[in-house]
């Protein structure tokens, strides 16, 4: 009789390709690719100072801009991903059922729909700052993929930790913030940390708001200057960095994670 073989579960994300902790090569691809763009990233200004260093000089306080709204947006999204994920395992119907709805409805319509609905929409009614609104649209989208992180994290804890909490005098409540939470966020620690890679790369669609972030900065020189090519080869390889950087971080602490397992 054929054993039955257990469904792999094949995971795809957006973000950025985490490197594989088993290739130590030289010329892993994550090194060919990073320091690759790091290397373009340096000789293009050398070679040709005239428009590439002019670019460099140009984009520095968009790259600030995109990590402001990428850190801000990222805190936000993690608290209401939290209530969302509480909301999903909730045995109260009508909060389960709001929470549910949240994330099937905000995951169904695109974050640059949502943008220019929040801006855009509400600002008939209501005046918000582009900054403002980029962050709640980033934060109200990603808070919905946090609350399905957070979800699976805490139905990950095997039942008999509840169980002995509640045994030891603890309420349901006491027993989820005290011992179910911590355990949760090291188990999420690194899918949230592909969400914030995503983040970063969606944060470009805030430049449609106007906010002055890198693409912004970018499009800026670009329709000064009409060197198109040349600025966006250079954002291009300013968002590669970044991205593979933070794949880094994410690799090595997944790592740590798992030495301490």
């Amino acid at each position: 009789m054929a054993e039955v073989k257990e469904k792999e579960t094949i995971g795809v994300s957006d973000g950025a390709l985490v490197p594989d902790r088993a290739d130590k090569s030289i010329f892993s691809a994550w090194r060919i690719s990073f320091f690759g763009a790091l290397i373009l990233l340096g000789a293009l200004p050398l070679i040709s100072p005239d428009p590439f260093w002019e670019i460099i000089k140009f984009i520095p306080d968009g790259i600030l801009r995109t990590f402001q709204v990428t850190i801000l947006s990222i805190i936000f999204a993690l608290i209401i991903g939290l209530f969302t994920g509480l909301g999903r395992i909730s045995r109260i119907p009508f909060i389960n059922r709001i929470a549910t709805i949240y994330v099937e409805v905000v995951r169904g319509i695109p974050l640059l729909v949502q943008l220019f609905y929040i801006y855009f929409a509400l600002g008939q009614f209501v005046q918000v700052p582009r900054l403002v609104a980029a962050v709640i649209a980033m934060s109200f989208c990603y808070g919905a993929y946090m609350g399905e992180i957070f979800r699976a994290g805490l139905q990950s804890i095997p039942k008999g930790q509840m169980e002995a909490a509640l045994a030891l005098g603890l309420s349901r409540g006491q027993a989820i913030r005290k011992v179910i939470l911590p355990q949760t966020f090291r188990l999420i620690l690194p899918p949230v940390g592909n969400e914030f890679i995503a983040l970063l790369k969606d944060s470009s669609l805030v430049s449609i708001l106007a906010v002055s972030d890198l693409l912004r900065r970018g499009r800026e020189y670009a329709s000064r200057t009409f060197e198109y090519f040349e600025t966006y080869t250079i954002v291009a390889l300013v968002y590669l960095v970044l991205t593979l950087f933070l794949s880094k971080l994410v690799a090595i602490m997944e790592e740590r994670l798992t030495r301490h397992e």
